[in-house]
């Protein structure tokens, strides 16, 4: 029953069962994953390529087989996270309050669509931008040279992108949670702002490449979701 008290090591052995269906689950996307790795790969290469005419280049005799192995871990780990979220949610909503559990689970669904939100939004707006601006410049250079980007890196530069333009777009969650739990008043973050903004800004200097435009492209939706985090804070 749901209301029944476990012992230590009861909750150990359930901890345990569920650590092992996400182990299973993640296999079982791996496999899938090591199948659909070069779609994927030319998903993600669909940017660069369609604003330069070129060939990617694979300058190792394992980056084929490196390459695929990364890419079927990515996309296992992102096909896994739902059901991680899910054993999460499961294990520990039997202690939660009813209260908790209204304001916790809403995040727990918000938290992954806000991830791929922010992604799609780098994929589909700022790697066009990003790209162009990156071989402009090397196409550019006051010696003869030969544009051939390595598959390699191109691809962590990508993901590493999408990471972040994924993890910044947490900030509403992030701010909500402070708020809930009382250290984050909504009062003080209306008070700060401005102070805010400039914040927002650096971080997204830092963060993304020394484009002004893809600066603009991270700090604009950040702010954006600094502003709607306020309306959903609780009012002190």
């Amino acid at each position: 029953m749901k209301n029944k008290r476990m012992t230590l090591m009861e909750h150990f052995s359930e901890l345990r069962r569920r650590f092992l269906w996400c182990v299973f689950i993640f296999l079982v996307a791996f496999v899938f994953a090591w199948y659909v790795a070069p779609s994927v790969l030319e998903f993600l290469s669909m940017p660069l390529l369609k604003i330069w005419d070129g060939n990617l280049l694979y300058n190792g005799i394992t980056d084929g087989l490196m390459i695929r192995l990364s890419l079927s871990g990515t996309v296992a780990i992102l096909i896994t996270l739902p059901v991680i979220l899910w054993h999460v949610w499961a294990f520990v909503e039997p202690g939660l309050k009813e209260r908790e559990k209204k304001f916790i689970w809403p995040m727990m669904i918000a938290s992954p669509i806000l991830f791929v939100i922010g992604a799609a939004f780098a994929f589909y707006i700022l790697f066009p931008s990003v790209f162009g601006f990156f071989i402009e410049l090397n196409q550019n250079t006051p010696v003869p040279a030969v544009f051939l980007p390595a598959v390699r890196d191109y691809l962590s530069f990508a993901i590493r992108l999408l990471r972040v333009f994924g993890v910044a777009f947490q900030l509403p969650i992030l701010m909500i949670l402070l708020n809930r739990i009382g250290v984050l008043p909504r009062r003080k973050v209306i008070a700060m702002r401005r102070y805010a903004i400039v914040i927002l800004v650096v971080v997204a200097a830092v963060l993304t490449p020394p484009d002004v435009v893809s600066q603009i492209l991270l700090a604009v939706p950040m702010w954006g979701l600094f502003e709607l985090s306020i309306l959903f804070m609780r009012r002190d």
